[in-house]
């Protein structure tokens, strides 16, 4: 008879491969041989006399009996997380391995420096951050909460707290705009450099709003392209061009000099910012203490 031990290996390897798509990817986060863990799958497929998987040379995907055992191993699992969370919710101290996702800017400035002060406070908590700026499955990847910026398209299955705002404002270098001279109109831009942050499959826009309170969507033209807040940040202040950036990021710059603002009349639109987390039954300790301490300093206005 196959141990008990074996069972749960195998269940544990059936799900980071249906998670993933292939044994070589499961292998990779299990710390294991792709052969150990297509054997584990294929010792749990014998056991229970059916085909979990469809296997091709370029993927894996499940079968219907894989759909159905894999949705009824994550009940199994949430009721032995809601198990766990019963027993130690008494204990004030967070612990544990808290895994969370943060936009790259305003994750570094703003963000990680809480995360380290509450992770001093309470050293059995274990930090794991990312930094991005692309879309996360928070269930299929094992992250417990995440800091986004911008409307939210789907977040049915996600828990949202607003955390801030950001206001926008269009600056340049000095040099810049000694070389290529000051924008006084949106027709002005047309003649411009800008610097844009990356969009694979759509355009990007600068979002403005007018004296009246009005916002107005403008395609500015395309100029240089970076991935995140920081390296626009590094462009503008390298005279590369015009850049819609946020306040917080940039009021440092702005007082020194190194940095102008333009088009002020078109300055001050309010990005939201959330923070997201798994929809569940009960929420851990620690994700619990982190959110609060964050949505708690933001009404301190540390965010900006």
């Amino acid at each position: 008879m196959m141990k008990k031990k074996d069972n749960l290996s195998g269940i544990h390897a059936f799900m980071m491969t249906a998670q993933l798509g292939s044994f070589t990817a499961a292998a990779d986060r299990l710390c294991l041989t792709k052969s150990a863990v297509a054997k584990s799958v294929g010792r749990l497929e014998e056991r229970l006399g059916l085909k979990l998987f469809h296997r091709s040379t370029r993927r894996l995907s499940l079968t219907p009996d894989g759909e159905f055992y894999l949705n009824r191993c994550r009940e199994a699992l949430d009721i032995l997380e809601h198990a766990e969370s019963v027993l130690t919710e008494h204990i004030e101290k967070p612990s544990g391995r808290l895994r969370i996702d943060l936009p790259a800017a305003f994750g570094r400035k703003l963000v990680l420096p809480l995360l380290l002060e509450i992770s001093q406070r309470h050293p059995a908590l274990s930090l794991a951050v990312t930094f991005s700026e692309r879309f996360v499955d928070l269930i299929e990847e094992g992250i417990d909460f995440v800091v986004r910026i911008g409307e939210l398209k789907d977040s049915s299955e996600l828990i949202v707290r607003p955390l801030t705002t950001q206001k926008l404002v269009i600056c340049a270098a000095p040099d810049y705009l000694q070389r290529c001279g000051v924008p006084q109109s949106l027709d002005d831009i047309s003649h411009h450099q800008c610097i844009l942050g990356f969009r694979s499959e759509q355009a990007v826009v600068w979002n403005l709003k007018e004296a009246d309170g009005q916002t107005r969507r403008y395609t500015p033209p395309v100029g240089h392209e970076y991935g995140d807040g920081d390296a626009m940040l590094a462009a503008t202040l390298a005279g590369q061009g015009l850049c819609q950036l946020p306040k917080w990021l940039i009021d440092d710059y702005l007082e020194r000099g190194e940095l102008v603002e333009v088009l002020a009349q078109y300055s001050g639109y309010e990005v939201p910012i959330h923070i997201l987390w798994p929809k569940s039954s009960h929420l851990l300790p620690k994700i619990r203490y982190t959110v609060d301490c964050l949505l708690q300093e933001a009404q301190k206005g540390i965010f900006g």
